[in-house]
């Protein structure tokens, strides 16, 4: 086990943000874990992709990045297979590899960046699949009482880009296997508008899971900016959760208001919506910018600190609040 001192993160977050961590320690073996006493530094932080994870300063803890790795099959039957993938693999890799392999389920989340560590944390998901949809369970590590655990779908308290782990575990744990529930008999999930669209432009009716990931990585890839050409974290903000009587209120206001029901309650609004019509797609504050494609998305023109970003973050939230009044919840983390 190796502390290295002083070691640039640039390469290791999906911003390129070229700040420094005082202690970091390559993670590739679940055995060297208890050997790790996080009392003996500030802070400490488990760093998957980075992905989801801006950070405005140096980090004067210690950063252990996750890089265990490895598939297998360790269950199957005619109709479902239990994979387990280690944290460090990245996510976007396993989905290929189990499409390789014929295991449905995890096609509509292609191309999402970051590593299988994060998914469960997250609960990320997309083209109206969620990790929760396949997640059986996992094993991970908690350095407060220095044991191993597994967590099972029941225990993981999934919600919208929400799990255990933001919550009563955050902070504590380091996720090191993930367990996922893959169809071999597949059920196809393409209702979605943009990827019915792309798939009748093939001519393709009875989609297999390659083509519907296949639509999946073309409509990412004509929205969202590529983190190795232009760095960004994906979506900065969440898509808002607001009652009805909230909507009904803003429709007076605004009849063009995009939303999507949830229930006889609330409803969701889209937040890229709301951040273009505030006027921001596009914008720039210093070297950063908000996409000019994809409202939704913050970018590092090639030189933007993590402050810059965060400043520019918080433009938009203060403009969206005013004219809507909603708050839009980051679903970056911000360090």
């Amino acid at each position: 086990m190796e502390i290295i001192e002083h070691r640039s993160l640039k390469g290791f977050n999906t911003f390129g943000i070229d700040i420094k961590a005082r202690h970091y320690l390559p993670l590739h073996d679940v055995s060297e874990l208890p050997a790790i006493n996080i009392h003996d530094y500030p802070s400490f932080l488990v760093l998957g992709g980075g992905s989801n994870i801006l950070f405005r300063d140096d980090f004067e803890g210690l950063v252990i990045h996750n890089l265990i790795k490895g598939i297998s099959v360790e269950e199957e039957t005619n109709e479902h297979a239990i994979i387990k993938v280690g944290a460090g693999e990245n996510w976007h890799d396993f989905v290929c590899w189990a499409i390789d392999h014929n295991y449905g389920g995890v096609e509509n989340l292609a191309l999402i960046p970051g590593c299988v560590g994060a998914a469960p944390v997250q609960n990320i998901g997309a083209y109206g699949v969620e990790l929760k949809d396949v997640f059986y369970k996992l094993d991970a590590y908690d350095f407060r009482d220095g044991q191993y655990f597994e967590k099972d779908h029941s225990s993981c308290a999934f919600g919208y880009r929400d799990s255990v782990f933001k919550n009563e575990l955050k902070g504590r744990c380091c996720i090191l296997n993930v367990y996922l529930k893959l169809t071999k008999k597949h059920s196809i999930s393409a209702t979605y508008g943009a990827i019915t669209t792309v798939l009748d432009s093939y001519g393709i009716d009875d989609p297999g899971i390659s083509d519907v990931a296949k639509a999946v990585i073309e409509i990412r890839s004509s929205k969202l900016p590529d983190p190795k050409k232009l760095g960004n974290g994906g979506s900065f903000f969440k898509n808002p959760v607001i009652s009805k009587v909230q909507l009904n209120k803003l429709q007076h206001k605004f009849p063009a208001i995009v939303f999507y029901e949830i229930d006889d309650a609330s409803v969701k609004v889209p937040a890229g919506w709301l951040i273009d019509q505030a006027g921001w797609k596009g914008r720039k504050m210093g070297n950063a910018q908000c996409h000019e494609k994809q409202a939704l998305v913050i970018v590092n023109l090639g030189a933007a600190s993590g402050q810059e970003i965060y400043d520019l973050s918080e433009a938009i939230y203060q403009s969206v609040l005013d004219i809507y009044g909603i708050a839009l919840e980051r679903e970056v983390n911000v360090l």
